[in-house]
Formats: C-alpha cells, structure tokens, sequence
C-alpha cells in the first residue's frame, strides 16, 4: 500500500502529469508536483487541475542535480514524467533531448538513491519500439532508435535499469503507448484533428495517415501508473502500459469526423510527415503482463475517449488555448 507514502511528481504540469497528479488527489496521496520553471510563473496544466489547493507545487528543472537532490528528501516514490517527448522538434534540438530525457532522468535517480526513495516509477515510451517487427509488441521486443527522441527515452530507460541492476533502487519502468484526452497538446494528431474541425475548417491538414496506434485514453493510462507504484512485482522490470487494440490515423480522422457530425476533407501537409526511416508505421500494445501483474485493463473504448476528448477541447475556453492554424511541432 502506497496511502501513507509521500509522493512527487516530476513533469506535473505536462498533459499526462496533470492528470496524474489528481488522480493521486483523488486516491489520498500526498503530493508534490513539479513544474518546470519559468519567469511567467506559470505552471502549465497544473493550473486547470481540481486540487491545486491540495498539492504542494515546485517550480524548477531536471536538469539540476542540486535540486534534484533537493526535492526528493523526504519522498517516498517518485513518477518520473519530465522529458521532452516532441518527436519534430527532437530532429532539430536533439541536444536538448539528451539534457532532459537522458541527464535529467540520472539526476533523479541518483538523488533518489541518496535520499532513500522507497521506488521510482520511470516513463518510457512505446516510440522506444519503432515499428513492429510483430504484433502485438510485448516487452521484448527489440528496441529501435528511429528519433532523436526516441533514442535519448531508450537512453533513460536503460539507466533506470542500471540504477536497479547496480545499486538495487526500486525503478519500475512504465510503458505507455500513444495516450490522448484533455490537456494534450496540439502537436499530437487527435487534438490536431478535433481543434482544426472545431475551428470550422473545411480541409485539414496532416501528415501520414496509414500509421497505427494503441491509442489510451488518459486517464487509463494514469490509473496504469498507480497500479504498477502499487505492484511490489513490478519492481525492475519494463511493462506495457496500453490497450491491445490497433487503429490507424485514418481510421481515427473519421471516428472523430462521425462523433463531430463534419465533412472535413483530409489534405496532406508534407512539413508533417517524417523522415521515411524516421516513421514507426504500427504500433500495438501486448498488455499482457501488466494484467497479470496487476489486474489492470482500460476501461475506456476508443470512442468513449474520444467523445470526452471532444467535449473537453470545443469548450471556447479550452478550445481558445490551440493554434488551428500552425503546425505545432
């Protein structure tokens, strides 16, 4: 049981540490959410959380050792989600990639382990895969770097692991495939989808359509990071965080168009498409093992997440804070 533990959350103010952070709220934890730090003072989606009266918000980076060290004394388990996990923007700013994902996940492990963490959950990433060589992908399947992004989360991975291996720290390495709903950002392509229909446009433009995806609604996905903080299983071991079900872009595009009641003509916009060696044509999680171990199955389908991902961005307001009209990278 992890009810009494004292819990932080790095990456808080990103779309799935948000949700995170509430809900561990929810689930009576006490926590603290870390936001990266800024001179605006913002705090990301953390701002639009339902406890923000209830958690203790730090603002700094990752990329600090010091202050790593800082604010895990006194922690008992750690969510590790800080990174940068734009795939675009990594084939431009690959180094900073390795800062964040790389440097700052040995920062946090290190300073766990000088401050006697109790367990670290570390996020991973199904792009660590690149394209099935078979289907459904479980946790050996072999691991292929088709982006600067995906080799630096690789990286990081692989000194979780190290740090479990060597120094006997209690990491468990969470798995999510692609995870979609409120908060995500636009430079994902269901967002993409729903705020350029929203906007009212008659052609929207996107990049390749043929990929597959195991797309997980958020908040099953965060209720896979609970399970596997309570699982003591778990412990040094990689796990799949996904659905068992596969659909294409395309496929998605008109489930979105039908729930929307649009028209919408589908155009390709060639900035979006990525390098051919670059593009993981399928992804399919075997979630298998996270069954076993915990229990744990989705509890929402396809369509369900996606008609509250819906509702969720065409409220003016949320709908205000997306740029339809640039190519997010």
């Amino acid at each position: 049981m992890i009810a009494d533990k004292k819990i932080l959350v790095t990456g808080a103010d990103g779309f799935i540490g948000s949700h995170l952070t509430e809900l561990l709220v929810r689930s009576g934890y006490t926590v603290k959410a870390l936001s990266q730090y800024n001179s605006f003072n913002s705090w990301g989606w953390l701002e639009d959380v339902d406890c923000l009266d209830k958690i203790e918000v730090l603002t700094g980076d990752v990329r600090d050792p010091h202050y790593c060290k800082h604010i895990t004394k006194d922690v008992d388990i750690i969510f590790h989600l800080a990174a940068l996990i734009a795939i675009p923007y990594s084939y431009i700013a690959p180094d900073s990639y390795v800062d964040t994902n790389i440097k700052g996940t040995l920062n946090i492990c290190q300073a766990a382990l000088e401050n006697g963490c109790k367990k670290i959950i570390h996020t991973s990433t199904s792009e660590v895969y690149g394209t099935a060589q078979y289907v459904p992908i479980d946790e050996n399947h072999p691991l292929q770097p088709q982006s600067p992004y995906s080799a630096t989360k690789i990286a990081a991975d692989m000194m979780a692991m190290s740090f479990y291996n060597a120094f006997n720290l209690p990491v468990v390495v969470a798995r999510p495939f692609n995870t979609y709903g409120p908060r995500q950002s636009a430079r994902a392509v269901i967002p993409t989808i729903i705020t350029q229909i929203a906007s009212g446009k008659k052609e929207i433009q996107l990049g390749d359509v043929t990929p597959t995806r195991d797309f997980n609604y958020v908040t099953d996905t965060c209720q896979g990071f609970l399970e596997l903080a309570r699982c003591d299983q778990a412990v040094g071991q990689v796990v799949n965080i996904g659905s068992n079900f596969e659909i294409s872009v395309g496929d998605v595009l008109n489930l979105i168009k039908e729930i929307m009641g649009s028209d919408v003509r589908f155009i390709t916009d060639e900035q979006r498409i990525r390098p051919e060696k670059s593009e993981v044509f399928r992804l399919w999680c075997d979630n298998t093992k996270i069954e076993q171990l915990t229990g744990f199955r989705p509890a929402h389908s396809i369509r369900q997440g996606l008609e509250k991902t819906i509702e969720w961005i065409t409220k003016p307001e949320n709908q205000a804070k997306y740029k339809a009209d640039i190519y997010n990278v």
